[in-house]
């Protein structure tokens, strides 16, 4: 049974032998804490670069037509490629992998309310749009397009802050009317938009769009989300099939790279994905040889401590200590000192990085754009990365002192007292 006199002599070895319980201990917590700020970096490294997609769905790709640059069955080059009006359908007939889509027609008309005005983007959209680029209107701010909206070609317009601050001042523009040109648009949502970025559209229905500024025909661009597409291979199977049916559709070269504009949040996903799997590996590795140095510092000493106390051990068999109750006292003072330390590592591990974490969201707060792309962005690690490491440890101390206390405590009490 472990009492109140096996803590008591714990207490008085550990402070017969200071520094031999602080290197113990030192080497504890340098490693949880250089584990934990590798991997906080690493973490940080990986959100940064995922920051940068965040107003975007991850299996997205834009499509929108350009000028032939070779001759293609008797047609000649330099030919202003044109999508129909009926372009989703197609792609959403001849795709399965297709998922959301939206078509988009871009506008730069005067916004005016009353006496204000100013000169904007305006895109032409399906209500999917929403879904496609993560488009949040939040509660109070009315709504975005929806399906009736499109199907009876409404005169209706999702417009920015930074364009209701601009219009409307102090005035809730939800319900008032805009003129979009000299057409009047009624505001029905006003979205919202990071860091007061003023480079950003208003949107109205694609089919109102198309009705009032293009004839009722073309559509500009085809943006759509994919299922079952998930690697570089899929991608360029996927992209080669798409030009191929466009290029039978539009009579051009599917091989004239010129004649159909493509763009992937998807590949450029898998191409940082696979720089942060290098980076995770890299910083894995450098975590297992910290976390390893620490293990095998905290080998040697307990390994030091017991041959230094084996002499001890053998006046406590001599007075009638049995083997498991020396094992014990060295186990639990190895348990006790990791664990002691292994906290303090842990608890100093976590400021740091929530500090960094902390000084860059204030930093950011500060921001006026959202243009920039981010390296690096919450470089925290979860508590349970945190306690497997320092549970590692814990386990290593218990092993590097039991083995040579064992060895120890097979020897005489004779030989034991003999030992130097």
């Amino acid at each position: 049974m472990f009492d109140f006199d096996n803590f008591r002599e714990i207490w008085s070895t550990v402070k017969k032998n200071k520094l031999r319980t602080f290197l113990t201990g030192f080497s504890v917590a340098w490693g949880i804490l250089m584990l934990i700020i590798l991997l906080g970096a690493g973490n940080g490294l990986r959100n940064g670069m995922m920051l940068n997609f965040r107003n975007y769905s991850l299996n997205r790709i834009e499509m929108w037509p350009r000028w032939s640059s070779m001759p293609y069955k008797g047609m000649q080059q330099n030919r202003r490629i044109k999508f129909k009006t009926d372009e989703i359908d197609f792609l959403v007939r001849e795709n399965p992998e297709i998922d959301l889509i939206t078509g988009v027609n871009y506008h730069n008309f005067e916004i005016t309310y009353g006496e204000e005005y100013n000169s904007y983007s305006v895109q032409g959209v399906h209500p999917t749009k929403a879904v496609i680029d993560n488009v949040e209107i939040h509660s109070g701010k009315g709504r975005f397009l929806n399906d009736v909206d499109i199907k009876e070609k409404r005169k209706v317009v999702v417009i920015s802050p930074q364009m209701q601050e601009t219009l409307f001042r102090n005035t809730d523009p939800l319900g008032k009317w805009v003129q979009i040109g000299k057409i009047p648009f009624q505001v029905i949502g006003v979205y919202y938009v990071e860091n007061n970025n003023y480079d950003v559209p208003a949107y109205i229905p694609f089919s109102t769009s198309q009705a009032l500024y293009r004839a009722g025909y073309g559509v500009d661009e085809v943006a759509f989300t994919t299922n079952g597409i998930n690697t570089q291979e899929e991608y360029e199977a996927f992209a080669e099939r798409l030009r191929v049916q466009m290029g039978q559709r539009h009579w051009f070269d599917p091989e004239d790279r010129r004649a159909l504009g493509m763009w992937s949040t998807l590949e450029d996903f898998i191409m940082i994905s696979k720089i942060m799997w290098v980076i995770r590996v890299f910083v894995g590795i450098i975590g297992i040889v910290t976390l390893a140095a620490g293990i095998v510092g905290v080998s040697n000493i307990m390994l030091i401590t017991v041959r230094e106390r084996t002499k001890e051990f053998g006046i406590r068999k001599a007075i009638g200590a049995t083997p498991v109750s020396i094992i014990k006292l060295v186990v639990i003072e190895s348990i006790i000192i990791t664990l002691v330390f292994g906290y303090i590592g842990l608890v100093m591990g976590i400021g740091v990085t929530e500090g960094v974490n902390t000084i860059m969201q204030a930093a950011n707060n500060g921001q006026t754009s959202n243009d920039s792309m981010s390296i690096f962005s919450n470089p925290t690690v979860g508590l349970d990365i945190a306690f497997f490491a320092m549970s590692l440890l814990v386990i290593a101390g218990v092993l590097a002192g039991y083995f040579p206390a064992r060895k120890a405590v097979k020897i005489t009490a004779i030989e034991a007292m003999r030992h130097e």
